[in-house]
């Protein structure tokens, strides 16, 4: 069984155990906590279930491992002969998760 679920802006394929770095969660998400994710599509075995209706009683939950940070993104900007340069940096907050269990 397999289910896609909505996870921080994207689309994800999971099945019970896997272990997922999507974007943040909640601010208040500490490792242990449990999250519910809103599955897009349902596969048990040859049953595909992509009704809306069914789809709602349907719930993954996850369990949080932790935080984490994504790779650094430098951002630089520069205009000639004028004197004008700027550098910015990034680094995206991540949560990892555990699939703990996929109810239909």
């Amino acid at each position: 069984m397999y289910a896609i679920v909505r996870a921080g802006g994207r689309q994800e394929k999971v099945s019970v155990g896997d272990v997922l770095t999507i974007d943040k969660v909640k601010s208040g998400a500490q490792a242990g906590d449990t999250v519910e994710l809103a599955p897009v599509l349902l596969v048990d075995g040859s049953t595909v279930t992509t009704d809306a209706d069914a789809l709602s009683k349907a719930v993954v939950k996850a369990e949080v491992m932790g935080a984490a940070k994504g790779p650094k993104i430098v951002i630089q900007k520069y205009k000639n002969k004028t004197g004008y340069k700027k550098r910015q940096g990034h680094r995206q907050p991540l949560t990892q998760i555990k699939i703990t269990a996929i109810d239909a």
